[in-house]
């Protein structure tokens, strides 16, 4: 029997946490836990161990960036997969995120649908890319952030030239049969070269892959479709 998926809400505001609670147990998701803050945040997540947390990024007391740098930096056993909402489609504090770890994000007015698909996603080890919202919000402070420290040390000539093609078709945005179709190879190859991309450069999953290509000048903000 498939255990339900467990989540922790994470939002100052009672409304949102509500309408998201309603939306997730409709549909045999489990929420063990709600913050109204940051700090609250880490604390559920130590207690209960969710597979998934809905991360506000503007709280009180402590604001969701720094509440997912210390879930994400190894404070918290089992690491959970972070996802940001926002209000705004455009937020720097999203990228921040992003290079922090987190698996993604989601406006606040995201439908039910949406909401449900993406909390199944990210638990699978992918990554909520498909919004071309979050592509445009990469592009806009990859360059921005280029100068600074990178988040892990990386070789991109450790890849192949067909990892390469890949890395660059996960920045666009593509999903996995998008680039299958793309490059003209299976699911599960495209599968395989992912795995392989992630491995080679120390990366947690596809959202750093495409902010790496960003960073490193792979994919140019300017000229990419």
């Amino acid at each position: 029997m498939t255990l339900p998926l467990r989540v922790v809400i994470a939002d100052d505001q009672a409304l949102v946490r509500a309408g998201f609670r309603m939306i997730l147990t409709s549909d045999g998701v489990d929420v063990v836990a709600e913050a109204t803050n940051g700090s609250e945040a880490v604390d559920a997540v130590r207690r209960t161990r969710p597979d998934v947390v809905l991360m506000d990024i503007r709280m009180p007391e402590l604001d969701g960036l720094e509440a997912t740098r210390r879930i994400l930096s190894g404070a918290v056993a089992d690491q959970p997969s972070v996802i940001m909402l926002t209000t705004f489609d455009l937020d720097e504090y999203v990228y921040a995120a992003l290079t922090a770890g987190a698996n993604g994000f989601l406006l606040k007015d995201v439908s039910p649908e949406h909401l449900l698909a993406a909390v199944r996603l990210v638990r699978t080890g992918d990554a909520l890319l498909a919004p071309a919202i979050t592509r445009r919000l990469v592009e806009r402070f990859a360059r921005r952030h280029h100068s600074e420290t990178p988040m892990i040390p990386r070789d991109l000539a450790a890849l192949t030239a067909r990892e390469l093609d890949v890395l660059r078709l996960l920045a666009e945005g593509l999903n996995n049969a998008e680039i299958a179709d793309r490059l003209t190879v299976s699911e599960s190859t495209v599968k395989t070269h992912v795995a392989h991309i992630l491995a080679k450069l120390g990366l947690r999953d596809r959202v750093q892959a495409v902010v790496l290509a960003y960073q490193t000048g792979l994919i140019n903000p300017a000229t990419s479709p």
